[in-house]
């Protein structure tokens, strides 16, 4: 305001000089701006190098794995246990020992049960001489009816007389009936004194699988009352032995039966074991949006253990002569993922869009371009515009008796 109200106050030819000055002042100005601007618009804004370490670009196989991690469980398992009551007599495993397919394990206290067999064979023995008795009254009965029914013919016996011979029979027939019942209900039960006999010799057996297999636990010990029912030992299938993954639903689609799986544990590190898919879950859980999966894993050496932790990798894919570069190098400018290729020659840094493919470990696929060659940026390339300056690391002097690392073709001098 203070300004305004002096410039007022000039006279005219203090007005037009004091205009001349503002705009000379201006011009002046402008014209710096310009040439400063000028000189920083060719020079490419002199923007300082950035320290760079570059790898190549490779061809070669890269693999689509997904990665999952389980628990291993016996193929199968089962608990032994006695059918019927009694004392444990013997056991004849323990823990970690072999089982075959119908091997004995243990017996119970068979005194009682014997002695039943006998009292089942006595009682038998009772009803076979009964029924022998019974057959011949019922012999005699027939032939003695028979006679009736001739001298009834020749008018000896009366109808009375013949029908007393007739119900002789008949009784004598149904005794018969009778007596060869209980020698039948005699031999079911001495059957089933010698099998209750039997089952004192308590056997593991199975159906499936292979013959051999192991004692996982032991839950009585000798001389144990037991009741029917009661667990003695468990057993369980370690070959094969079987892990359990789970997996969401990004990969649950691309999981087969029959697919091969490489597990590794970190009880043997570097060792990998070869297993294969064989049961999916038809469903995901509601709770965790996961599937169960199953997994079969060969054992002949029993090095697998039933509770271990494991990891599984499944191949969903694989490209033979993919253009590979480090996944480090891929970057993202102006929301579009791309590269920096190592111009070696003039020592800056290309911004080359890219489109990944696979990514597995620290390697990644370039899908397009597909013709893409030379050298990309590893490290530093977070500092980096397209078009940059780099420094790319010297040559040291190799030690006596090491090889001198080669330097890439068209590196700097």
């Amino acid at each position: 305001m203070k300004l305004l109200k002096k410039f007022k106050s000039l006279s005219l030819t203090g007005k037009i000089v004091w205009l001349v000055v503002v705009l000379l002042v201006a011009l002046l100005l402008w014209r710096v701006g310009k040439l400063m601007f000028s000189k920083d618009n060719r020079a490419g804004m002199r923007q300082p190098a950035v320290a760079v370490m570059i790898s190549p670009i490779e061809r070669g196989l890269i693999r689509d794995l997904g990665q999952f991690s389980g628990t291993l469980i016996p193929k199968s398992q089962f608990v032994v246990a006695p059918k019927i009551s009694g004392k444990l007599k013997k056991l004849y495993v323990n823990i970690g020992d072999r089982v075959t397919r119908g091997q004995v394990v243990a017996q119970l206290d068979d005194e009682e049960y014997r002695q039943q067999v006998l009292q089942a064979e006595a009682d038998l023995k009772v009803a076979r001489a009964n029924f022998e008795e019974a057959r011949n009254a019922l012999e005699l009965a027939r032939k003695d009816f028979e006679r009736a029914q001739t001298l009834h013919k020749r008018g000896i016996y009366s109808d009375s007389q013949l029908d007393v011979a007739r119900a002789q029979y008949q009784s004598r027939e149904a005794a018969y009936k009778v007596a060869e019942a209980q020698v039948a209900n005699r031999e079911a039960a001495l059957e089933t004194a010698r099998v209750r006999l039997s089952y004192t010799r308590i056997i593991a057996t199975w159906e499936t699988g292979s013959d051999i297999r192991y004692v996982g636990e032991r839950f009585v010990d000798e001389g144990a009352l037991l009741s029917v029912n009661t667990p003695i030992i468990s057993i369980v299938e370690l070959h094969p032995i079987t892990a359990v993954i789970y997996a969401t639903e990004k990969e649950y689609f691309r999981i087969q039966v029959g697919q091969p799986v490489e597990i590794s544990s970190s009880v043997f590190p570097g060792r990998k074991f070869s297993g294969r898919v064989v049961r999916v879950a038809p469903l995901l859980k509601e709770t965790s949006r996961q599937a169960r999966v199953e997994i079969d894993i060969p054992n002949e050496k029993g090095l697998l253990k039933p509770g271990m932790f494991i990891n599984a990798e499944i191949e969903f894919a694989r490209r033979g002569n993919a253009t590979l570069v480090p996944f480090g190098a891929v970057v993202t400018r102006r929301d579009q993922q791309g590269v920096f290729l190592a111009d070696l020659e003039n020592r800056k840094a290309i911004f080359q869009p890219v489109k990944v493919g696979i990514v597995e470990g620290e390697m990644a696929e370039i899908l397009e371009p597909a013709n893409l060659q030379g050298f990309v940026v590893t490290l530093g390339q977070h500092l980096l515009q397209d078009g940059m300056g780099i420094i790319l690391p010297e040559t040291r002097k190799p030690a006596e008796g090491e090889q001198k690392p080669q330097r890439p073709a068209g590196a700097g001098r």
